[in-house]
């Protein structure tokens, strides 16, 4: 057998044993290290076909898995694979053709709403097309410089070889794989954050003193994010996990954050003992849906009845942490997902029954940037 079978082999057998009930990374990290034999080249290739099988969505299901793992490695990939030229290679031929082009030379037609069986519940101005094919791509892997520090960063990037992306003042985008800890090994002098989610931080706006509240905070980014923005801020960081926020401890600490309050709070119960807050920020649990680029499985996974399930926490938790705000303080509420339930829906629900002013609302696009997708919306007391 040669060593593409044996990958094809494996792959289509981890996919057949796989049931999502486990982030896939855990479980190929689990399934790598009970196989120590395997090399890391070994490893990158199955691990690749994988998630190119998951990519597709629920398209071309009649096709078996080792079928659908190659057309979804011709349909990914833009560089001639050695393992594709192997199966196909009249497709490795056209490997660095567009999307578009190689499904007319395979003579098929992409259907949206086959690979993304939820496209009734995506919010407004989203491109149902542009978003579905965005999932043959994953997205690029983001870092956010701290201040002052962006200079430093780059020069070790140039020094490491490593190529990049500057976008705006402070994000820097750089190709997966890229192994920031070992060229970047001072961790304060930046965050790993997508660029959709640094971009919620304009919305931000604090002022010198005020008193905010992360009330989802889960392990700090949004948290550190509102201290670089305004560093004198009195901040209040929560989550239901206790373990969660031992992470956020950590990664406060990393990030030289000393003046805070972290607390476990359930915020499906009113909540009390708290101080009034200029501002709240509220990253509410959602599907994740706009994320799943860097996570296929979920969409391959995730069933439709999951969406009123988070719709109704999130009106929960909005319900429970609005009354916390200060007259005239600003909520800003933010989901990573797609989904108008979980988005528009809850926006209308901020309006009409927390009585807040709806000043901003809309969904960042990532789809057509290589990033993941968001909504955020701005409320005033």
């Amino acid at each position: 057998m040669t060593r593409w079978e044996n990958y094809l082999n494996t792959a289509a057998g981890i996919v057949d044993e796989y049931d999502g009930s486990l982030p896939l990374h855990h479980y190929l990290k689990h399934f790598f290290k009970a196989r120590p034999h395997m090399g890391s080249r070994d490893r990158k290739r199955i691990q690749q076909l994988v998630y190119q099988f998951f990519r597709l969505g629920k398209w071309q299901q009649q096709l078996d898995v080792k079928e659908r793992m190659l057309l979804g490695a011709f349909l990914c990939e833009q560089s001639p694979d050695m393992l594709l030229g192997f199966f196909r290679p009249e497709w490795n031929e056209r490997i660095a053709g567009t999307v578009t082009e190689k499904l007319q030379f395979l003579g098929l037609t992409w259907d949206a709403a086959s690979a993304f069986p939820f496209l009734a519940y995506l919010s407004e101005g989203i491109d149902p097309e542009a978003f579905t094919l965005s999932y043959l791509q994953q997205p690029k892997l983001y870092i956010r410089a701290r201040p002052g520090k962006k200079a430093a960063i780059l020069r070790l990037l140039e020094t490491a070889g490593i190529g990049f992306e500057t976008i705006g003042e402070h994000t820097i985008a750089l190709p997966n794989g890229t192994k920031t800890e070992q060229i970047l090994t001072d961790k304060s002098m930046y965050e790993v954050q997508d660029l959709s989610s640094q971009e919620t931080g304009q919305r931000f706006k604090p002022k010198a003193r005020e008193r905010w509240w992360d009330c989802c905070a889960a392990s700090g980014g949004k948290s550190i994010l509102l201290h670089d923005t305004e560093p004198t801020i009195q901040l209040t960081a929560s989550d239901v996990r206790a373990s969660i926020l031992e992470n956020l401890r950590k990664r406060f600490a990393e990030a030289g954050l000393k003046n805070y309050d972290a607390k476990v709070i359930d915020l499906t119960k009113p909540v009390t003992g708290l101080p009034h807050f200029n501002g709240i920020i509220l990253d509410a649990p959602c599907s994740g849906s706009g994320t799943w680029g860097r996570s296929p499985e979920n969409l391959y996974y995730f069933s439709e009845k999951r969406i009123a399930e988070y719709a109704a926490l999130q009106k929960q938790i909005a319900k429970h942490v609005t009354p916390q705000l200060q007259p005239g303080g600003r909520l800003v509420y933010i989901t990573c997902s797609v989904f108008k339930e979980e988005n528009e829906h809850a926006v209308a629900f901020l309006k009409n029954e927390c009585g807040l002013e709806i000043e901003e609302s809309g969904v960042i696009r990532g789809y057509d940037r290589e990033a993941d997708t968001m909504f955020v919306a701005v409320g005033r007391k």
